[in-house]
């Protein structure tokens, strides 16, 4: 088979807007924001997941204001924009490098403010980091004779760097970042437009309590979209794409926007968000044509998992949680609290919001499967390898319809679960068991309202329904005696699918399975 150059390009890993433009490769236009942005405020912060576009965005910025207007031919700012003034720009990004000593911010930034003094005519005469970037910032106005564009990048990663690594180095780390900052308070008369990024608000930090015009757009209706892919955008610029997509998948152009959806969508950056793709995801899958879960795949949040086990969370306070909406301008800086941080980080965000209170949940099922997954090894004490063995081999024989294979291997894994990992109560018993079959590909419910009670799990794959009712200290007889009672199947009964009725008993004592009644 002859090869041939694909007809597209996407630019996985690009995020210089010069060279996606200048390589032409497939660019989501975003530049009819960027235009309300520079000619409607002058210092704004930005809060979006890892992965989401924040540095094509300041790229665009930074293209936008060094007056490159040839970048921008076929796309809205060239009808918008008129006056194509050239402006020094100062870019500085934080995700360069890692930060497990204070020497790497160190070494960053004395780097960086070397290049700087070097093209403005400032040579350094030693001094502290903030007295030279003030220097910089009115040597360059001086040299110009124009205000200053400031773009700064993932601001935050010297904090989640160093997060767990040690009080101090968090303290040394935050200091430094303070006193680097402190000039643009007094230099705002040098600024002609700031731009900040990041995952997480510190909001202890002197950049936020010091520039008192900062304008905190991550949460406003205006620029919900301004990072990641609208629904309307993904099935206009991408539709060519979907669609070889379902034909390599034998999938019709339907299923395949479906399952974009189920998979990649979700993300809601106010109340009144329309809903937002991942990027990172859906242009990873649509060059490769295989569904996966990119996002989740770079970046496992190790800090988050112990921070939920330190709280003792259980899952069921992640799905569904509610909270005020301070929960999302409150500080970050002890990383204390999971919630803000993983709304923030892009695991959890807004389902809905009713009488001033916010409801969260996983954004996807690429999130929440990826998160469940990491959750599994902290909750169980196993490797992944073990869990992915189990868990398989449970998903082949639910497939079959072989319940009590099944069931024999969940018994067996919970048994060998060490003992200071176990829990006595009926919850956690849930918890892990709603691990165990989402991780399995399953459909799976817990906790579903009925008219007369809840349901404490119902499993569906292709051929079967299992309704399943857990019971403590209680024999499988009285488990599965409830079902019939309440009348939990009857609602499944009209499908093509078997019903298969489940009791389990848990024994608090031993905390393991005691045993098992199945009824089809």
């Amino acid at each position: 088979m002859a090869f041939t150059l694909p007809t597209r390009l996407f630019p996985i890993g690009i995020q210089n807007f010069e060279q996606l433009r200048t390589l032409n490769y497939v660019y989501v236009d975003k530049t009819e924001l960027v235009y309300r942005l520079v000619k409607t405020g002058q210092i704004y912060f930005l809060s979006r997941p890892r992965r989401f576009g924040k540095s094509l965005l300041l790229s665009t910025l930074k293209a936008y204001f060094e007056g490159k207007k040839h970048l921008f031919e076929g796309l809205a700012m060239e009808q918008l924009e008129q006056d194509w003034t050239v402006y020094p720009v100062l870019y500085l990004s934080f995700a360069r490098t890692r930060y497990n000593e204070l020497s790497n911010l160190h070494g960053l930034l004395d780097g960086q403010l070397s290049d700087w003094e070097a093209q403005y005519g400032s040579p350094s005469q030693g001094g502290s980091f903030g007295k030279r970037f003030e220097k910089v910032i009115r040597c360059a106005y001086e040299q110009t004779g124009k205000p200053v564009v400031i773009l700064i990048d993932e601001y935050d990663s010297p904090m989640l760097d160093s997060n767990g690594k040690g009080g101090q180095l968090q303290e040394d780390l935050r200091n430094t970042m303070r006193e680097f900052f402190s000039p643009l308070k007094d230099s705002v008369e040098f600024i002609r437009f700031l731009f900040i990024t990041g995952i997480t608000k510190f909001s202890q930090m002197s950049i936020f309590s010091e520039l008192n015009n900062l304008e905190n757009i991550s949460m406003a209706p205006a620029y919900s979209s301004i990072c990641g892919i609208t629904e309307s955008e993904l099935f206009t610029v991408f539709k060519p794409d979907i669609e070889e997509l379902a034909d390599f998948n034998d999938e019709t152009y339907e299923e395949a926007c479906a399952h974009l959806k189920r998979l990649y969508d979700g993300y809601h950056f106010n109340h009144r968000s329309e809903d937002i793709y991942n990027p990172f995801s859906i242009i990873n899958v649509l060059k490769s044509k295989e569904y996966g879960n990119y996002w989740y795949s770079t970046g496992t949040p190790t800090f988050l998992i112990e921070l939920l086990r330190s709280r003792n969370m259980e899952l069921e306070e992640l799905e569904g949680c509610k909270c005020l909406p301070a929960a999302f301008d409150k500080s970050t800086d002890t990383l204390t609290d999971p919630i803000p941080v993983l709304y923030q980080s892009g695991y959890l965000t807004i389902k809905a919001f009713q009488n001033r209170v916010y409801t969260l949940g996983f954004p996807n099922e690429e999130v929440r499967y990826g998160f469940l997954r990491s959750l599994l090894p902290a909750v169980m004490a196993h490797s992944e390898m073990e869990n992915d063995i189990s868990t398989i081999a449970m998903m082949e024989a639910l497939e079959k319809g072989d319940i009590e294979a099944c069931m024999m291997r969940l018994r067996s894994f919970i048994a060998s679960i060490p003992y200071e990992k176990k829990s006595d109560n009926e919850s956690r018993f849930e918890t892990i068991f709603y691990l165990f079959f989402t991780l399995m590909g399953q459909l799976v419910q817990t906790q579903v309202k009925t008219s007369v009670g809840r349901i404490d799990a119902v499993v569906t794959n292709a051929d079967y329904v299992y309704v399943f009712e857990l019971k403590v200290d209680a024999t499988p007889e009285e488990a599965l005696a409830q079902i019939d009672d309440k009348g939990y199947a009857i609602a499944y009964e009209a499908g093509h699918r078997q019903v298969v009725k489940i009791g389990v008993s848990y024994d608090k004592q031993t905390r393991g399975i005691a045993g098992w009644k199945v009824y089809k």
